[in-house]
């Protein structure tokens, strides 16, 4: 057994109810769901991080993300759905072995995704977009 649960579940070490699975992605029932029907994507190689995630990977991963989406919505019949990816402790991320969470949202429910809106200068915006290009 590793200590990372995530790890244990691809291993089948841990017990899960798996719903897809290829070669670089595992997709499973998350045990605490926000709504019935919430999935967990993961890389079946452990990266703490997306950004520690090898290309391959991220592409496998959000692959089986839109697959499992599309089979929420016709399995579970949502008013819509939540794609979320956090990445570190300030991020909100407690399971340090990448996934994405793909959730069904119903108008009546109570789950709240919610930032505040913060305030830009067209000067500011220009320098932090020069500066993002620089890093592709």
């Amino acid at each position: 057994m590793s200590d990372c649960i995530f790890c244990d579940i691809v291993d089948e070490e841990e017990s899960t109810h798996r719903i897809y699975e290829d070669e670089e992605s595992l997709a499973f029932l998350d045990i605490e769901p926000t709504n019935p029907g919430h999935v967990l994507v993961v890389p079946t190689a452990h990266y703490e991080t997306l950004t520690d995630m090898e290309e391959t990977f991220v592409g496998s991963v959000f692959q089986t993300a839109w697959r499992i989406a599309d089979a929420i919505e016709s399995a579970c019949n949502p008013d819509g759905i939540n794609i979320v990816q956090s990445n570190g402790t300030a991020a909100g991320q407690e399971i340090f072995h990448a996934h994405v969470h793909v959730v069904p949202r119903y108008e009546d429910d109570d789950v709240t995704l919610h930032w505040a809106s913060g305030d830009s200068t067209e000067k500011s915006n220009q320098e932090v977009a020069a500066a993002l290009r620089s890093e592709l």
